[in-house]
């Protein structure tokens, strides 16, 4: 068994448009006036078949659709690009198909048609509960309209998600604890809870460096805030599966799980990255950030990519500790020593666990609590 296949195998299609730009986003997302989705329909079917053609034979297990805003694309662009996926690989019976919205009313009226076209799970950007902090997050929705769009995607998806984000300006833990219990009433299987973080090249990360960003919580209010989040969650039944990711049993996103758990994943559109494993080599795969570049080099060359980079096996090992330890379930020790060629140190191990970082199995190791919330720390000591 090639080590991939230990997590399975799923597609990233990145649509790369958003109405507005929200001021902490550092994702490849782009506002424009127009959009010619047949152009757009016929690069990604493009870019389907010639990694399909590469992948012959795999069993499909996600498809991700993320941006950008993917709920802002036509619902029969997605049909297409969803019957065309089922065609190019065999698809498992379980297959999940997760999309990005935002819960404005536009979106959220094309929310039975996106179940209609093959999507089976809805990823909703909600951010905040209340209207004061959405207008500073930059978001153009209401919180009146996130309740909405809420409910209409409970009637449409099996299986709904949607995020929050905490330690905003002037939040404080209790204010805190009491919209997460709100946002868990409202939870059907899954919530991500993010931290802001405040980053370089975003409108935040400019406002902050002139010092205009007022009322963000200290790090040790924020830290309380982490720990305060896997408690309530835990309590009403979601606990974390992740850092930022909570789910009741069964219901975690399969298709981030292929992420943290090293398995392969092909990315189309601009700024999609991917993990490959082809002729017993592992490829790094990334694609041009602008949209128009993405599609020229389509039209003029056949494919969208820059040239692949081939990962040597101790990056690889490196990169599957970076991301197993994000999970409660942990490291495999033994996967991991067949990457790197040799084991994770014991004294470290041990070091890790008496200062009750770390646990341990027979077979794996996992961060606790503490650990995963001073993960980059942790990470280095054991790399030491």
């Amino acid at each position: 068994m090639q080590d991939w296949q230990n997590a399975g195998f799923g597609l990233y299609i990145h649509w790369p448009f958003c109405q507005s730009k929200c001021p902490y986003c550092d994702f490849n997302s782009h506002v424009a006036a127009q959009i010619d989705q047949a152009t757009w329909a016929r690069a990604y079917l493009s870019e389907i078949d010639r990694i399909a053609a590469q992948t012959q034979g795999r069993l499909l297990n996600t498809v991700f659709f993320g941006g950008g805003t993917p709920s802002l694309m036509d619902p029969e662009l997605v049909a297409a690009l969803i019957t065309r996926i089922r065609a190019a690989w065999t698809p498992a019976n379980d297959l999940e198909i997760t999309l990005e919205a935002n819960p404005g009313s536009v979106e959220a009226a094309r929310f039975r048609a996106f179940a209609e076209a093959g999507v089976n799970r809805i990823s909703m950007g909600i951010q905040a509960l209340n209207d004061t902090d959405l207008k500073r997050l930059g978001r153009l929705h209401s919180a009146t309209d996130a309740r909405k769009a809420y409910e209409i995607a409970r009637d449409a998806f099996a299986r709904v998600s949607f995020d929050l984000i905490y330690a905003r300006q002037h939040q404080t833990p209790v204010a805190w604890a009491s919209e997460l219990r709100e946002a868990l009433s409202m939870a059907v299987d899954h919530l991500s809870l993010y931290q802001l973080t405040i980053e370089q090249g975003t409108a935040f990360g400019t406002r902050h460096a002139a010092g205009g960003l007022k009322g963000l919580p200290e790090d040790d209010i924020a830290a309380d805030m982490y720990l305060l989040t896997q408690d309530i969650c835990a309590t009403h039944g979601l606990p974390a599966y992740e850092i930022a990711n909570h789910a009741r049993p069964g219901a975690q996103s399969r298709h981030n799980l292929i992420y943290w758990r090293g398995g392969d994943y092909a990315g189309i559109g601009p700024g999609a990255h991917g993990r490959l494993t082809l002729n017993g080599q592992r490829l790094a795969t990334s694609t041009p950030l602008m949209p128009q570049t993405w599609l020229d080099q389509i039209a003029r060359e056949g494919h969208g990519e820059h040239p692949r980079e081939t990962i040597p096996r101790d990056e690889q090992a490196t990169e599957y500790l970076m991301m197993s330890l994000r999970l409660t379930e942990g490291t495999d020790l033994e996967r991991y020593q067949q990457l790197s060629g040799e084991p994770l140190p014991e004294h470290r191990i041990t070091e890790l666990t008496d200062q009750g970082l770390l646990t341990r199995s027979a077979t794996h190791i996992q961060a606790t609590e503490t650990g995963r919330a001073v993960l980059n720390a942790l990470l280095r000591a054991l790399m030491l």
